[in-house]
């Protein structure tokens, strides 16, 4: 499952859904009230419930820097939830599922995750998820954190998921910003079991990131 929370970075989400259907994963997702205005704002997508197959394509079709971007055929592994609907299958520990990414991250949805508010169906699924012992990452988007914040991130941790903060890397040759939004993809995909080609992985050899990229 993934949830799409309010924070700035929707290209994470969009390079992370891209990537589990290459992969041939079946997708649950939920798009949070708030993230759909950081979407709204970072692509001029208007993501709607009653649209969403259409606004989806676009979405994913959309890289970072705005122009085109592959996207595997056909979204019928996607099964989309509206966030207000708690009584959604995801909201369920009997609804079968692998585990749950919640990218971007917010302070607001860690917050909700960590007490255990279930205000809507994003943060109810990852309470699920904790509760059935299932793998939920989480990719905090935010800087600096304050000590609530990391509070939150400690009791998450405490309570078995993984935090992953979005902090791309530079080893990897990137020479544009998708590589970078892959690079943070691919780590979530990493640490949720999933198996990509989205970054170049580190094999102990220094310098091999810019002589693959000619600098």
């Amino acid at each position: 499952m993934v949830g799409v929370s309010g924070a700035s970075g929707t290209p994470y989400a969009a390079a992370v859904l891209r990537a589990l259907l290459a992969a041939g994963e079946s997708v649950d997702l939920v798009v949070s009230r708030a993230s759909r205005l950081t979407l709204l704002d970072e692509t001029g997508i208007a993501f709607r419930d009653a649209h969403w197959q259409d606004d989806l394509r676009e979405w994913l079709a959309r890289g970072a820097d705005g122009k085109p971007y592959p996207v595997p055929r056909g979204l019928g592994d996607v099964r989309y939830w509206a966030a207000g609907d708690l009584a959604a299958g995801p909201s369920s520990g009997s609804y079968p599922a692998k585990g749950m990414i919640i990218v971007p991250a917010s302070t607001a949805c860690v917050a909700g995750v960590a007490l255990g508010l279930s205000k809507d169906l994003l943060q109810r699924a990852a309470s699920v998820t904790l509760k059935e012992g299932r793998r939920l990452v989480v990719a905090v988007r935010e800087t600096p954190l304050n000590g609530q914040t990391l509070r939150h991130l400690v009791t998450l941790d405490d309570a078995g998921a993984i935090v992953l903060p979005a902090s791309p890397a530079f080893y990897a040759g990137a020479t544009h910003i998708q590589d970078l939004v892959d690079f943070v993809a691919g780590r979530v995909l990493d640490a949720a079991g999933v198996p990509h080609r989205l970054y170049r992985r580190w094999e102990g050899e220094l310098g091999g990131g810019a002589r693959e990229t000619g600098s």
